[in-house]
């Protein structure tokens, strides 16, 4: 049983979305963890009512000194039992340091086929450029913002009369669905990082890396 920690920032859909596949029978993982920079964040009362472990970190008591505040993020995901880290909206940009504690135990989900349109504002941005697929990726976190080894991505075709808000709502049903996979892949010891790369034991394609979701 893997035990996994979830940090948001606020809803926490996605976090949602992977706290009930854990509840599945057999699930091969567990939250034990969902920590939020914001006491505020509306995910945390959701979590608490599904009896899990909440923790608030705020970082504004900090005083902008960023490893500091990370190392008591640290601290508090060793305290649980984390083995394995998964950002759910956490609107903090975590520092190399952090990272690498981490290391190949700690992913992230961001709403575009990476490597095209990082950073934020990613549906507009699709739009804008004319793409005719957008969709999301789940990846191992490095150094670089929104780069590192692809678990699994979804695509989703961008409509002519789409807005970057019916377009982000197509993507993230596709982000609770990918999101969990990725985590039970993980979990099943299926999952394996070489020269940068994933592969997926066992895995049947097109579902291995791609789970298109059109609708």
């Amino acid at each position: 049983m893997l035990n996994v920690a979830i940090l948001i920032s606020g809803r926490g859909s996605n976090m949602q979305a992977l706290v009930r596949e854990s509840q599945k029978e057999n699930a091969p993982f567990r939250v034990v963890c969902v920590l939020s920079n914001k006491a505020d964040a509306a995910g945390l009362a959701w979590a608490q009512e599904q009896g899990i472990h909440t923790v608030v970190v705020p970082h504004k008591d900090f005083n902008k000194d960023r490893q500091a505040f990370e190392q008591v993020i640290n601290e508090k995901l060793q305290e649980c039992g984390a083995q394995l880290v998964c950002l759910a909206g956490f609107m903090r940009l975590l520092t190399p340091w952090f990272v690498q504690q981490w290391r190949d135990r700690f992913i992230n989900i961001h709403p575009s086929l990476l490597p095209a349109f990082p950073g934020l504002d990613v549906q507009q941005k699709a739009i804008d450029y004319g793409a005719k697929l957008s969709g999301c990726t789940v990846h191992f976190v490095r150094e670089e913002m929104d780069h590192g080894p692809i678990i699994a991505q979804a695509a989703v075709p961008v409509l002519p009369e789409d807005t970057a808000e019916t377009l982000a709502a197509r993507i993230l049903k596709c982000e609770h669905q990918i999101y969990p996979q990725a985590v039970n892949w993980i979990a099943q010891n299926r999952v394996s990082i070489i020269n940068e790369k994933v592969f997926i034991a066992d895995a049947k394609a097109p579902q291995s890396l791609t789970n298109p979701c059109a609708e």
